[in-house]
């Protein structure tokens, strides 16, 4: 990917356009990130059968919650840190609805 992004934030800017349609058919889902550390932050990502929004911030009533810190984010979107391993090694944590994290990779097809 030639334009990785560099920060979270730019990782949430770019979901809408990354969003697979078809995939989200039928989805109604509220995916909340809490990611730590330098260029860290919280988002939610709204999945609501096949329209995605993104809004900085918590979410009061999330179907899935995903933490792990900020860089350990940027390298799972840019493909450098498998989701598997980073779950088994405690660098991702996951609390909610497992099914929805494992449509996460669907959903947003990596560019």
């Amino acid at each position: 990917m030639a334009d990785a992004p560099t920060s979270c934030k730019q990782v949430f800017e770019q979901m809408p356009s990354r969003f697979n349609k078809e995939a989200g058919k039928g989805l109604n889902a509220i995916y909340q990130f809490d990611l730590s550390g330098d260029g860290g932050g919280k988002w939610h990502v709204l999945v609501n059968d096949g329209q995605c929004n993104v809004t900085e911030g918590a979410h009061s009533s999330p179907n899935i919650t995903i933490s792990m810190s900020a860089q350990d984010y940027l390298d799972l979107v840019a493909g450098k840190l498998n989701g598997q391993m980073a779950f088994m090694t405690g660098k991702l944590r996951i609390a909610g609805d497992m099914a929805l994290a494992l449509r996460l990779q669907t959903l947003f097809p990596p560019g």
